[in-house]
């Protein structure tokens, strides 16, 4: 087999992976467990960071997220913002750690080991949020948030400092989940099973 053939042949290993038809199940439901505990995560995080800055909701996830507006409380429609913008995350985590985990090791070690690795990731994302929002309340309201105007102008911010407070929690969130998400994979090993 040339190298040419042989990389190929690798790349299509990873683009579309063979799977055993015993281990879908159990992928399948680590996928719907991940984003259900994803989505309630962003239930929680969505709370308290609104609690922090109305605005971050009211000008700008409001309107992202108009199409899931049932006319309910501004809480209750954070809930579901939450909820819809977190649980993809879970989706994906749950089926990257499964393909990982699952095949080729007996399914009680797998599902610890899957459940490890959510906890890293949900770990890494509040300690990233945690960082995040430390860092907005040392830079203080009176720093220059000059690179921020533009927020200001097209969403009618009155509460600049509350509001980038927020996006910074979020958007480390994100980074801390990602993160949490690769240390899971790489540290994270199947054990095989004995003959």
């Amino acid at each position: 087999m040339s190298s040419d053939a042989s990389c190929e042949s690798m790349m299509w290993k990873y683009l579309l992976p063979r799977i055993a038809l015993a281990d879908l199940p159990a992928m399948l439901l680590t996928v719907v467990v991940g984003s259900v505990i994803a989505g309630l995560y962003g239930v929680v995080h969505d709370q308290l960071t609104y609690s922090i800055g109305p605005e971050y909701f009211t000008q700008l996830k409001f309107k992202q997220f108009h199409y899931a507006d049932f006319g309910l409380a501004d809480r209750v429609f954070v809930v579901i913002i939450g909820f819809l913008a977190t649980w993809w995350v879970g989706a994906i985590a749950g089926w990257l750690l499964a393909r990982r985990l699952i095949p080729h090791q007996p399914r009680a070690r797998a599902i610890r080991q899957i459940g490890l690795g959510i906890v890293l990731m949900l770990t890494s994302a509040a300690v990233f949020g945690l960082a995040a929002y430390g860092y907005g309340l040392l830079r203080g309201p009176t720093a220059d948030y000059s690179a921020w105007s533009w927020v200001v102008r097209a969403y009618q911010v009155t509460d600049l400092w509350a509001f980038v407070r927020v996006a910074y929690i979020h958007n480390s969130g994100y980074l801390g989940g990602l993160l949490g998400l690769v240390v899971a994979l790489l540290l994270i090993r199947p054990a095989r099973e004995e003959p």
